[in-house]
């Protein structure tokens, strides 16, 4: 049998890796981040793989059900939320979490607490999963201000206080999308060693793009800027139409808006006036990873990261991509409002 085949990288940048290095170039770090984070990756490995097996065990089924072993049978997202909350619970380096699947803030018990307000969708997408759409993981990272127990004004501080963010994807491969503050770097599961693998470094949005990404069923009930700057995206006379592509699965979304440049939009709607997307665990770390990567994130007048929230599920508008393709929308909802 020849031994030609692939040969295992014996020097290969992990995750793991990667973090402690990161973590040896800030001078007096406690190494805590770098639990955190762990903890983090330890969540994705196990929704992942939660993910990849949900078709045959069902396990997008009702929540509630029994299995033959006389087991409850828990929904994908229900599964995802626990392992995030029990994972960054025993890292003891968490206080507070904010979790997309729960109505108010997880006080982390004290003798477990740590410096650190984690904010996630466990699960983004999850109505996706019966049909095989991709879905992720999202994650922002904040650091606790005041002394004293945690409460929830602690959770609620502008995005630009972000220690980390990061999301997960879990499409044809699992991919994992992180940001400390210095850049953006994409990290693959490699199934072989169990291990994500720097596949991505430096990560960079081009700063125009040939896509524009929003759901045009609600077209009309958009603002007049965001409609049209639509039909400008699609009308020859203003040079080559852009492509238009929508998943509905922000992960996904943002993901391709990442890698190839253009617009992902979800804008403020007549039936929804502030927006469907959630600041804190979907709009935030968003935009902290897409700034990091070189472009922009707005919410039509003000920066995303610079939004200062009044409640832990609080929505906004959102527009974020290559930085001239969100300059240009920019500009006509000035125009328009002016």
């Amino acid at each position: 049998m020849s031994s030609a085949g692939q040969q295992l990288d014996t020097n290969c940048m992990t995750l793991t890796r990667f973090v402690l290095a990161e973590q040896r170039k800030v001078p007096g770090a406690t190494g805590d981040l770098t639990q955190l984070l762990n903890s983090l990756q330890s969540a994705v490995k196990a929704v992942s793989s939660a993910v990849r097996k949900a078709g045959i065990t069902k396990l997008f089924g009702i929540s509630g059900e029994t299995n033959v072993q006389g087991e409850e049978v828990k929904k994908l997202d229900v599964l995802s939320n626990e392992l995030f909350i029990n994972l960054l619970r025993s890292s003891y380096t968490t206080c507070l979490l904010v979790s997309e699947e729960n109505e108010t803030v997880i006080e982390v018990e004290t003798e477990k607490q740590g410096k650190y307000i984690v904010c996630f969708d466990p699960l983004d997408g999850s109505s996706n999963i019966d049909c095989l759409v991709s879905i992720g993981s999202i994650f922002a990272i904040f650091k606790k201000t005041g002394d004293g127990a945690p409460t929830t004004a602690d959770a609620l501080q502008p995005g630009r206080n972000m220690v980390a963010a990061g999301y997960a994807l879990y499409g044809s491969a699992t991919m994992l999308v992180l940001s400390t503050g210095h850049g953006v770097n994409g990290f693959m599961l490699d199934p072989a060693i169990g291990e994500f693998v720097l596949t991505d470094p430096s990560m960079t949005v081009p700063s125009r793009g040939k896509i524009y990404s929003i759901n045009e069923g609600y077209a009309h009930l958009w603002e007049p800027a965001v409609a049209e700057y639509v039909a400008s995206k699609k009308d020859p006379a203003r040079g080559k139409p852009y492509g238009a592509r929508y998943v509905g699965s922000m992960v996904a979304d943002v993901h391709r808006t990442l890698k190839y440049g253009g617009i992902f939009m979800y804008p403020a709607t007549k039936d929804a006036p502030k927006g469907k997307l959630r600041l804190l665990y979907e709009c935030n770390p968003m935009a902290f990873i897409i700034s990091q990567a070189g472009g922009l994130a707005s919410n039509g007048v003000k920066p995303i990261l610079d939004l200062v929230p009044e409640g832990i599920h609080q929505r906004a508008p959102i527009f974020l991509g290559s930085k001239d393709d969100v300059q240009d929308v920019l500009d006509l909802i000035k125009k328009h409002s002016a």
